[in-house]
């Protein structure tokens, strides 16, 4: 069984959409470890109630805090982390050492970039009137929002789209795309 670590920041939706299709039987992952940088993170009492060790790691708790995260990632085995949410960048090391991957709310190489994260990606969406955006998981190298692309996904904008609607569907969108990616990775398809 694949094991996979999830780092967040906040919520932590898609580290949800991935534990909700384990207990539905649709993915045979085991999700090991939840780190965040955030003492207040809500996704930390997600992992609480689930039963799954977790970890405030920023540059308060620790001088080095991706040689903390490194150090814990092999303690656990973990052969894949998924960044649901998390907003520190990685160092080089870490996404050199281990398979780390991340969903963007568009479709990447557009609207992508230091900056570019959540909301603000969806207001830049709708101020340029494009026609579509979407979900890009791609893998996480030392730039943001430029390691291989792994999966995309689409969805049409409507006429009278706003930054809330578009963040919605988006949402939705990101939690299918991402058991999709991990169901994919479980085939070995990637």
């Amino acid at each position: 069984m694949i094991r996979v670590a999830v780092l967040a920041s906040h919520n932590g939706s898609g580290f949800n959409a991935l534990y909700e299709a384990v207990i539905k039987k649709e993915l045979n992952i085991e999700l090991v470890l939840v780190i965040s940088n955030n003492q207040n993170a809500s996704v930390l009492q997600s992992a609480s109630d689930y039963g799954i060790d977790n970890f405030v790691i920023n540059s308060k708790t620790d001088a080095n805090p991706d040689e903390k995260i490194a150090l814990l990632l092999k303690e656990y085995g973990c052969e894949y982390v998924f960044l649901s949410g998390y907003m520190k960048k990685l160092s080089s090391d870490l996404t050199r050492e281990f398979n780390i991957i991340n969903s963007h709310p568009a479709l990447l190489p557009r609207y992508g970039g230091e900056g570019m994260y959540g909301r603000k990606v969806h207001e830049a969406v709708i101020k340029n009137r494009e026609n579509e955006s979407g979900v890009t998981i791609h893998r996480v190298n030392e730039n943001y929002d430029e390691g291989e692309i792994l999966l995309q996904t689409r969805v049409t904008l409507s006429e009278d789209e706003s930054v809330d609607s578009l963040e919605t569907k988006i949402k939705k969108l990101e939690q299918i795309s991402i058991v999709e990616l991990f169901k994919k990775i479980q085939e070995s398809t990637l």
